[in-house]
């Protein structure tokens, strides 16, 4: 069967900098039934420069005069929030991460007993986030957004090299939301082929649900969606995220799928073998046959029910010397 794909409710950084909207996401998460739920820690003066812009979404969904240092600085959230948010989750029985931006914050992360790391699209050339990953030999989610095929490849070799844990590759369109068009799931067997051996997944930013569920489809084992309250809400991720009621669909859809995908064997389903004599044909008298007349193509013909011998079986027939008066439309005996 299908393996269990790993649905991750990314709340990000849609709390906005409240802890107590933090936890209802948890909450949110966990009633739609998805297996993790997901934050960002950084420490915003160690993530970004004074002087460093914002992208073009981020302008347009927060304060116009503010710096992305001061965005980050309101968006932060303390060690003593993330450990309140860790027992949360724990309580309402969902996994607890967080994406880390610097080694100071994947050690508290591993310190509060995540289970994965999680290295978000912008760090996947950071050497030292790298190599402090995977010295703490926990399953790491490499994210590859706005990456080359060979940095992908050169970060793979770091974490190798310095003998990380099993690593999942993670194919993403860094774009909130992401253009239709510029996703480029078949992305997911180019990783595959590429790194033999290496787990895939996808995360999302496409609007909906459909794409998500395509990514089950073509086989990811992770999948990795944005979750907010409501989309009205101020925040730099909100439009990009799905509300509650659409991760609860998105989850069951999700495991639809791998209901459906099955262990590829071809064979009849269990559902279909009374429907086979129902919907196939058996070799019948086209016309009276008496005892002793030979079978041919003039006295043959092929009707339902699929009871009796296959059509493709004809050939054994022809020639052969009926042992028996047949009827119009009577089955011929094996």
């Amino acid at each position: 069967m299908n393996g269990h794909c790993l649905i991750i409710a990314e709340a990000g950084v849609n709390h906005n900098g409240d802890p107590v909207l933090a936890k209802r996401l948890i909450d949110a998460a966990a009633d739609a039934g998805a297996d993790a739920v997901k934050f960002q820690t950084f420490r915003a003066d160690e993530l970004a420069a004074p002087g460093a812009p914002k992208a073009a979404y981020q302008q347009e969904r927060s304060d116009a005069g503010e710096s992305q240092l001061e965005m980050l600085r309101h968006l932060e959230l303390s060690c003593a929030d993330f450990a309140g948010l860790a027992a949360h989750a724990a309580a309402r029985g969902i996994a607890f991460l967080s994406t880390a931006f610097d080694p100071e914050s994947l050690a508290m992360l591993v310190a509060l007993g995540v289970s994965r790391i999680k290295i978000p699209s912008g760090e996947i050339t950071n050497p030292s986030l790298l190599r402090a990953a995977a010295r703490c030999r926990l399953p790491i989610l490499l994210s590859t957004g706005m990456s080359t095929l060979e940095e992908v490849r050169e970060a793979l070799t770091l974490l190798e090299r310095e003998q990380a844990g099993p690593v999942t590759l993670l194919h993403c369109t860094t774009a909130y939301p992401a253009p239709f068009a510029e996703v480029n799931l078949n992305v997911l067997k180019t990783l595959r082929l590429a790194f033999p051996g290496v787990a895939v997944g996808y995360s999302d930013h496409t609007p909906g649900i459909a794409v998500a569920v395509a990514a089950a489809a073509l086989g990811a084992t992770v999948l990795e969606k944005h979750l907010t309250l409501d989309r009205r809400l101020p925040g730099v991720d909100q439009a990009a995220s799905l509300e509650p009621a659409e991760l609860a669909e998105l989850v069951h859809s999700v495991r639809q799928v791998e209901a459906a995908l099955g262990d590829g064997r071809k064979e009849p389903a269990a559902g279909e073998w009374a429907n086979r004599a129902v919907a196939r044909r058996s070799i019948v008298a086209s016309r009276p046959i008496t005892a002793g007349e030979c079978f041919s193509e003039e006295n043959l013909t092929f009707r339902r029910p699929g009871t009796g011998i296959s059509p493709m079986r004809i050939g054994t027939l022809l020639g052969r010397r009926a042992e028996r008066n047949y009827r119009e439309n009577e089955a011929i005996d094996e």
